[in-house]
């Protein structure tokens, strides 16, 4: 755990350099528009540890797959969203010597990520080994508003001396991702150019053929105020960069502001890539910094109007959520239906930015209750459109009749996870797409979902989960051999509980779903049947033939749910135990020893208690939790939230309000030593549920939204709002009670603890 950051509910501070930690801070500082985004790595050449990565959503790459002994059924490609054009590059020439950024030369440090403001800004000052010391400062963002445009401003101000600056920007494509599988570039050059007018690199992406053309103008200022200056153009290979330069005073400031736009052919076509991108730099260009800037902090603005959590009180809890927020607003906008959610987002290689179930077990109840209910049907519908795809990934593996197996890992649809164990036995992410379909209509009453798209998709899971059960002989029951539950410290197991109980519900609502639609749809229904060769008497019968005798393990001594069949073979101890200096014990066990031992990564019978608290009653949630949560190494992102939502839920708030931290502050304060690889932006959704659905217990209960909100006791009061439906909520908790206000036009009948309250338009109603 890392604690080198300042504490402010709004900014992340790093006040001096740690260049230990740098590539932890390049995470973090990161910034995005949903379409656009990198880390946040120095302009300037910098000599000490980094990542360089800038990033285009949608646009990937297929690496090939590297594996020691192929097995059939094998992806032949992992999916990558690559690291593309480096567009904040500045060299730097004082007196004719080039300047790099050496840790040992910084005499001053301050890097300031605002995050209600949405931009990042440093200011540097460093000593040259001939003693000169220049002061450099830099800000920049990507237009939430303009989505392929992108600002920089950068300065710098010699201290001690007077001489000649060069400040030469530049747009560099000769990039490699740090993580291809064969140390293989994943573009190839088209052209480059540049004049007086703007300069542009092309490039294109190998097999996948995206082609992208990144442009830039720029901007010459003296002590704040425009000059012109001639200035040398260089191109070279994949790179072109202005090189103006300036005699400067002792105290002068001299400043480029540069303005790029990244055009791709996701969002243009080809012929016009061009002529797109310099129409924009050129509006770009006329409109100028400053307003481009507000038009930025505008619309950041808005989005916090809707979204923010404000905590009093707990500075450090504050920061976390509001960090957490802002980087998955950065990540997804939900304005495009190709488009999912990454692990990583724009934030590092890992994980190769594609999407996981992470999208439908997390990232979903955020969007459905924070903007409008579009961008969560997107994440639906982005699935939907991927249903062939699920239906040939099953087909592969010996699965036939229309079954689907979503994909572990994906960008278009197909498999491109390479690791068995998870890639063919992880097969409950099943359980979570349909889990999201449901989940999406409880919330918006969207019923309709179920016709046009949700049906579809749900028969085709429940496919799968017929034919994927065996009956076992000796337990007289339906059984599912060799998987691997959401806990990934072990593998090929049978009988995983969460699988199996999630399987039987999987199909008992694919029927609920087949009832309505046959009712209130039937000429739509009855295409539905003949487009999948549907015999609904027949499939529905084996369904529920496995239903009613799926084999769910379980310990009757201890009245809890059994993670899988030889979980109680192991030998139980509390994490507590693990030392101190073990810990992740990923990155200091061996794999056979973890496999071995009783250590959970993340929730997993939790899991589906979390999923589905209402079919269980308190008792029998508290037992399972205080027997699971002990052994738990939450080493997984996802983990710590689940648990701090059902430690609520069961009353122990000094554990929920632990996981609560631990899940607000994972990247800012690196518990499990790996934020340098990029942050967890799908487990920051989890952040938000653990307040909303933790602390303030929200739910919905019959169509109900309902509330049973507790307050951490060194908070003073914490607030946020909610979309439901037509309606829009905001609650105010503090130690005295709660207020409700319906900002909407529209009385709304809500449950506060179990009683209905009744909450009219534009008025605030306090409950003790």
């Amino acid at each position: 755990m890392k604690d080198y950051l300042d504490k402010d509910p709004w900014k992340i501070v790093e006040n001096s350099l740690h260049t230990d930690y740098n590539e932890v801070s390049e995470s973090i500082a990161s910034l995005g528009n949903g379409r656009l985004g990198g880390r946040g790595n120095f302009e300037e050449r910098f000599n000490g540890p980094s990542l360089q990565g800038n990033y285009i959503a949608g646009v990937y790459y297929p690496d090939k797959t590297k594996v020691g002994w192929w097995k059939n059924g094998y992806p032949e490609y992992f999916a990558k969203v690559i690291n593309s054009v480096n567009w904040i590059g500045m060299d730097v020439w004082i007196d004719g010597e080039d300047f790099e950024l050496f840790p040992d030369q910084i005499k001053e440090f301050r890097a300031e990520l605002d995050m209600k403001e949405g931009i990042l800004r440093r200011t540097t000052v460093a000593e040259l080994p001939n003693g000169k010391q220049i002061k450099i400062e830099s800000e920049r963002f990507y237009s939430m508003v303009d989505k392929d445009n992108a600002y920089l401003k950068y300065s710098l101000t010699p201290l001690n001396f007077s001489g000649e600056v060069c400040i030469a920007p530049y747009l560099d494509f000769n990039v490699i991702n740090r993580d291809s599988n064969y140390e293989e570039g994943f573009w190839k050059r088209n052209d480059e150019g540049i004049d007086q007018r703007w300069g542009y690199v092309y490039s294109q992406t190998k097999k996948t053929a995206y082609h992208v053309l990144a442009g830039m103008k720029i901007n010459t200022m003296l002590n704040g105020q425009s000059i012109a200056l001639d200035y040398d153009a260089v191109k070279q290979n994949s790179f072109v960069e202005y090189q103006p330069k300036l005699k400067l005073n002792e105290g002068e400031t001299f400043t480029i502001e540069k303005y790029c736009c990244i055009c791709s052919s996701l969002y243009h076509e080809v012929s016009t890539l061009s002529e797109s991108c310099q129409s924009q730099l050129e509006q770009s260009f006329e409109e100028g910094f400053e307003k481009a800037k507000i038009k930025h902090i505008n619309k950041w603005d808005s989005i916090w109007n809707d979204c923010d959590i404000s905590i009093n009180g707990d500075v450090s809890a504050q920061q976390g959520i509001r960090f957490n927020i802002f980087q998955l607003y950065q990540t997804y906008n939900g304005d495009d239906a190709r488009l999912n959610i990454g692990p990583k987002g724009f934030t590092g290689e890992k994980y190769g930015g594609v999407t996981y179930w992470d999208t439908e077990a997390y990232c979903l109840p955020f969007y459905l209750s924070t903007t409008d209910q579009s961008v969560a049907k997107n994440l639906l519908i982005y699935r939907y459109r991927h249903l062939q795809k699920a239906i040939e990934n099953a087909t592969k593996l010996g699965f036939s009749h229309g079954a689907a197996l979503y994909p572990m890992v994906t960008m278009n649809g197909e498999e491109c996870h390479n690791e068995w164990e998870i890639t063919f036995e992880e097969i409950h992410r099943n359980g979570a797409i349909a889990y999201a379909i449901y989940d999406y209509i409880r919330y918006t009453g969207d019923n309709e979902h179920l016709k046009d798209y949700g049906l579809e998709v749900l028969i085709a899971i429940s496919r799968f989960w017929r034919q994927r059960v065996n009956w076992s002989e000796p337990k007289q029951k339906f059984v599912i051999l060799g998987v691997t539950g959401p806990n990934e410290y072990e593998n090929n197991v049978n009988n995983n509980w969460y699988t199996n109980y999630i399987a039987c519900w999987c199909m008992q609502y694919t029927m609920e779903a087949i009832a309505y639609v046959e009712q209130s749809h039937p000429e739509a229904y009855k295409n539905l049947c003949e487009k999948l060769d549907f015999n609904a008497k027949y499939e529905s019968t084996r369904w529920q033939e496995i239903i009613d005798s799926m084999y769910l393990p379980s310990d009757k001594e201890r009245a809890v749910f059994l993670q899988q069949d030889g979980f109680l073979d192991k030998n139980l101890m509390p994490a507590k135990n693990i030392p101190a200096d073990e810990y992740p014990i990923h990155q200091n066990w061996s794999w056979d020893r973890i496999l071995r031992s009783c250590f959970i990564k993340q929730a997993d019978v939790l899991q589906g208690l979390y999923f589905f608290e209402d079919h269980f009653d308190k008792e029998t949630i508290k037992r399972n939790f205080n027997f699971y949560e002990p052994l738990t190494v939450h080493e997984s992102s996802l983990s710590p939230c689940v648990h701090a939502i059902l430690a609520a839920k069961i009353g122990n708030y000094p554990k929920a309000y632990e996981m609560y931290l631990r899940t607000a502050r994972l990247d800012l304060d690196d518990y499990n030593n790996d934020t340098k690889d990029g942050l967890h932006i799908t487990s920051m959704a989890g952040t938000w549920m653990s307040v909303i659905k933790g602390f303030g217990g929200m739910r919905i209960i019959n169509d109900t939204l309902s509330f049973d909100p507790f307050i951490p006791e060194n908070w003073s009061s914490y607030s946020f709002k909610i979309k439901f439906r037509s309606h829009t909520l905001k609650l105010i908790v503090s130690h005295e009670g709660v207020n409700i206000l319906n900002l909407s036009d529209e009385k709304i009948e809500i449950l506060l603890k179990g009683q209905k309250q009744s909450i009219f338009p534009k008025e605030v109603q306090t409950i003790s």
